[in-house]
């Protein structure tokens, strides 16, 4: 089902998204050579803690994923681009990062994701990157009161046909508001004009992600880190919107970088 939310509901949610935000920009600030995934995860624990929020993955146990997820985060590195389980692991000059984060204020919900390259970017991960990027602008500018969700999805499907990445359908966007996952699923290609009206209210997360010659996948040991099947790098550009009357409506958009 699915549930349109009031002004005042979209911003509780904002609350939530600004921080979302904060955490994704001190993570993206300490992501450096030499750093432990596992002091990513502990310095984000140590924020939501101190905020009062909750995370929404901490024993998020969906039938894809082996046991309860017991982190605050999602950490994939390179041709790993969801559900990336934190474990110890150093990063290195030239790793492709991506950090995932769902969390909730008060009840209220918001999910966003940044890939980030870790010292010395190369070109062909620069354009990879920057592609997600540019498929999460062009999905949030599609997102107008009245166009349909098809024309969303179609969106993201142009850029990432124009830079010639293949796209994988099992996972995409999806409604939230209340809890991390709600109605309706939102694919990274797709055909315009078909699909939901998208009405003032309905609040989505679009999350584009590419990998850079498949749009296959594999599933780690753990049963829940997913990775490109030819062990290409990966990407993964996500944020929460709601639909206004007036437009699409960014709730996690995030600033500079900033220690925190």
């Amino acid at each position: 089902m699915i549930e349109l939310k009031s002004p005042a509901e979209i911003e509780r949610m904002h609350e939530a998204g600004r921080f979302v935000a904060q955490v994704l920009s001190a993570l993206s600030a300490r992501a450096e050579v030499g750093v432990n995934l596992l002091d990513l995860e502990q310095h984000a624990r140590t924020m939501i803690r101190e905020r009062g929020a909750e995370s929404c993955y901490w024993d998020y146990a969906p039938s894809f994923g082996r046991g309860a997820f017991r982190n605050v985060v999602c950490l994939s590195v390179n041709d790993a681009v969801l559900h990336g389980l934190p474990h110890d692991y150093v990063l290195r000059d030239g790793d492709v990062l991506t950090m995932d984060l769902a969390l909730g204020i008060d009840g209220w919900v918001a999910d966003s994701a940044v890939t980030v390259i870790v010292g010395t970017p190369a070109e062909d991960d620069v354009r990879l990157v920057r592609a997600s990027e540019e498929a999460l602008e062009a999905a949030i500018a599609a997102a107008q009161p009245d166009a349909k969700l098809g024309d969303v999805s179609a969106a993201i499907g142009a850029v990432a046909a124009r830079h010639g990445y293949p796209v994988n359908l099992e996972f995409g966007g999806h409604g939230l508001g209340r809890t991390m996952h709600e109605d309706p699923h939102v694919p990274n290609d797709g055909r315009p004009g078909r699909g939901l009206r998208l009405r003032p209210g309905l609040t989505l997360a679009l999350e584009p992600w590419f990998a850079r010659t498949t749009g296959k996948i594999v599933y780690d040991p753990d049963g829940w880190t997913i990775r490109s099947a030819d062990g290409s790098r990966t990407t993964h550009s996500e944020h929460t919107i709601a639909i206004t009357g007036d437009g699409p409506r960014v709730l996690t958009r995030r600033e500079e970088p900033v220690a925190s």
